[in-house]
């Protein structure tokens, strides 16, 4: 269970996770060394699981984001198809889902012609009968801070 102060410091964490020790003291009204000894727990204990830099897909060169669903023919339960997708470049988040389709590929390229070379590089894939794609126009919200609530 999380306490209501190790809420707080996850907030803050999200929000910069460049926000040094003195500051989160500052704002939750403890002392750093406090802080500090919380922010090593929750890493040991894999709350925490890592800190990266947010870069502007745009600023990169990568202007497409799709969203493509991937049937596959494997055993139920089996993420070994995942697994090679979430090995390929500019292939952001794999999700194994119940349905139809096996999973939800989150994909993030330069252009369609690039969409396209990506696309047959998962078709290649043995296991794989079909993709779906959408096509991003426009992105209004993408984030990766999850709603922690505080007491």
């Amino acid at each position: 269970m999380i306490d209501n102060a190790n809420k707080k410091i996850l907030n803050i964490l999200q929000k910069n996770a460049r926000t040094t020790n003195a500051d989160i003291a500052r704002q939750i009204g403890k002392a750093p060394s406090a802080i500090l000894e919380r922010i090593r727990k929750l890493e040991a204990n894999g709350v925490i699981q890592g800190y990266e830099a947010r870069v502007a897909p745009l600023a990169a060169g990568l202007g497409l984001t799709s969203f493509t669903l991937v049937s596959v023919e494997e055993e139920v339960g089996s993420t070994s198809t995942g697994e090679l997708l979430a090995s390929i470049p500019g292939v952001l988040e794999v999700h194994y889902c119940a349905g139809q389709d096996s999973y939800l590929v989150k994909i993030r390229v330069q252009d369609t012609e690039r969409l396209a070379e990506m696309l047959a590089k998962i078709g290649r894939i043995p296991t794989v009968k079909n993709t779906k794609s959408t096509i991003v126009l426009r992105t209004v919200k993408e984030s990766s801070n999850l709603p922690i609530d505080e007491e």
